[in-house]
């Protein structure tokens, strides 16, 4: 019998209580009337889609958002049958949902667990109340930990926990607390992402000026400076790994066997499929989506939107863009099976440039960033792409 391809599928659910001040993602708040049409639309696509990649087997599943929380245990549970009747999900498969605090109850938790999921991430981006409230997030500290107990107690033993570093008003030892407070807690898997000022968000229009100011080099008003941001990025390595947190990419940490499957299929370029509003694809060469209109998306439009065929060169640079951002880097064999060529005959003279300059390393057949090379990460991926 031939061998299943993998596809792990990714859900969107669009809708959240409360827009924070520094998101940007295809979200929005909803009456639950457009939230119970929207997940019948959803059970719709997915028997939809499910006949094109039934040769397809499923490694991972991720429901992210906006807030899918904000569902209804029930509904989770609709979604979650008609994903197993069209999808051969496998065994053993991980299936993340984010949570985000203020949206949850004991309820709600034990039937998303009884429904399936076996992974929470919890957004929980700061420990200090007058943070989470800078932010517009809708929950406090107290609130947080009343989220994570439900979710313990509901039996989960696979849970992230966000956190977002350089925020306008933070300070060094202000991240510090943050980082202590969160692993006090425990977590199987803890995510540090540093804030970026979205165009189009309130952020943006409070903060864009001051981040051009950083980017210049110039001293910021209310931002971190760039150098306080990269000593809150090393104090996170230092804090985390001394509690056994392997960094295995560059935001993202977990105890031994808790590193997200589903996050590294994508930066391992692998086939993932996504479901849901202004969702992304890409299935072999193809990169498309979902349209954004919910009008539209209500209405069963599930077509392609934005269909590229990408070419080899355009593949070669997301094998090495995406693959560096992993710690242990991208193998050289790889990529010469994947693209009939030594990557040296591609970027020999990048590599040797920033092996020169100690911002990448060659350990075991792989290429890879030195602690030097991630704190100028983006930089260094830039000059890839040709």
């Amino acid at each position: 019998m031939e061998q299943k391809r993998k596809l792990e599928l990714y859900v969107h659910i669009p809708f959240c209580e409360k827009k924070c001040s520094y998101c940007d993602f295809l979200s929005s708040e909803a009456e639950e009337s457009v939230k119970e049409a929207y997940v019948n639309t959803l059970i719709k696509e997915i028997k939809t889609k499910s006949e094109t990649y039934r040769m397809y087997s499923v490694p991972s599943l991720f429901f992210g958002g906006g807030t899918p929380s904000v569902l209804l245990g029930e509904q989770v549970a609709r979604i979650m049958e008609a994903l197993e009747t069209a999808f051969l999900i496998e065994e053993g498969a991980e299936i993340s949902m984010e949570c985000n605090p203020g949206t949850l109850n004991k309820k709600k938790a034990e039937q998303y667990k009884n429904a399936g999921i076996n992974r929470i991430s919890l957004g929980l981006q700061s420990a200090k109340d007058a943070e989470l409230k800078r932010l517009g997030r809708i929950h406090t500290w107290r609130e947080f930990l009343e989220s994570h107990d439900l979710v313990r107690t509901a039996g989960f033993v696979n849970v992230n926990m966000d956190l977002i570093f350089g925020l306008p008003g933070q300070s060094l030892s202000d991240w510090e607390y943050s980082l202590k407070k969160t692993l006090l807690l425990k977590p199987e898997h803890i995510s540090a992402y540093s804030l970026i000022i979205e165009e189009g968000t309130p952020f943006y229009a409070r903060y864009a000026e001051d981040e051009n100011r950083r980017k210049m080099g110039e001293s910021p008003v209310f931002l971190p400076k760039e150098e306080t941001e990269r000593e809150m990025y090393c104090l996170a390595n230092e804090l985390l790994n001394a509690h056994g947190y392997e960094p295995y990419e560059i935001s993202n940490y977990a105890k031994k066997g808790f590193a997200c499957r589903h996050n590294l299929g994508y930066w391992k370029r692998q086939n993932y499929l996504g479901l849901g509003l202004g969702s992304a694809s890409l299935v072999g060469n193809q990169r498309f989506s979902n349209t954004t209109k919910l009008d539209r998306y209500l209405g069963g439009d599930f077509s392609r939107q934005h269909l590229q065929t990408l070419g080899r060169q355009e593949e070669m640079e997301e094998f090495l863009f995406l693959g560096l951002r992993i710690r242990e880097g991208i193998s050289k064999d790889a990529f010469r099976q994947a693209f009939g060529t030594r990557i040296e005959e591609v970027y020999g003279k990048e590599i040797e440039r920033f092996c020169n300059l100690g911002l990448l390393q060659e350990k075991q057949g792989n290429l890879l960033l030195t602690k030097e090379g991630v704190l100028v990460g983006n930089y260094v991926l830039a000059e890839f792409i040709k």
